[in-house]
């Protein structure tokens, strides 16, 4: 249960940041930005850190459910486990939030998956650190 808290928590926060980032370079902001209106950045991050939650709260915990079952295979070490997480959220974010028109691309196509990536491979990487793992049960002979 405590693996499912973290992905809750931590995922709609950093993917949410992470997202906003992706669209305001998308968008061209940070080519005409100075450092002032940086700040601007963070005030929009937190008043729109809700729907970050509202909307990234599902996703997460589906995260958090493919790193509760790849945590019973007894052959998937941590680093391949977080690794396979990371993989399974980058395709789902850039299919999610990629789009298919004329502006799509492979910056555009890396930089959505990276809004999945990164908060998976970090919830993941939480849950191994700070949460005791069930150890996987020894096989019959």
């Amino acid at each position: 249960m405590k693996r499912y808290l973290v992905f809750a928590l931590v995922g709609p926060f950093v993917g949410g940041f992470l997202l906003l980032l992706t669209t305001t370079y998308q968008s061209g902001y940070w080519t005409q930005t100075s450092l002032g209106e940086v700040g601007k950045l963070f005030v929009v991050f937190f008043k729109t850190l809700q729907y970050s939650y509202l909307f990234g709260f599902l996703p997460s915990l589906m995260i958090g459910a493919v790193d509760d079952i790849l945590i019973h295979v007894r052959r998937i070490g941590p680093v391949l486990r977080m690794l396979l997480v990371g993989l399974f959220a980058f395709i789902l974010a850039a299919i999610t939030y990629g789009s298919r028109g004329s502006d799509s691309g492979t910056v555009q196509f890396v930089l959505y998956g990276l809004v999945g990536f990164v908060p998976a491979v970090l919830s993941s990487w939480f849950v191994h650190h700070y949460i005791e793992e069930p150890q996987p049960a020894a096989a019959a002979s």
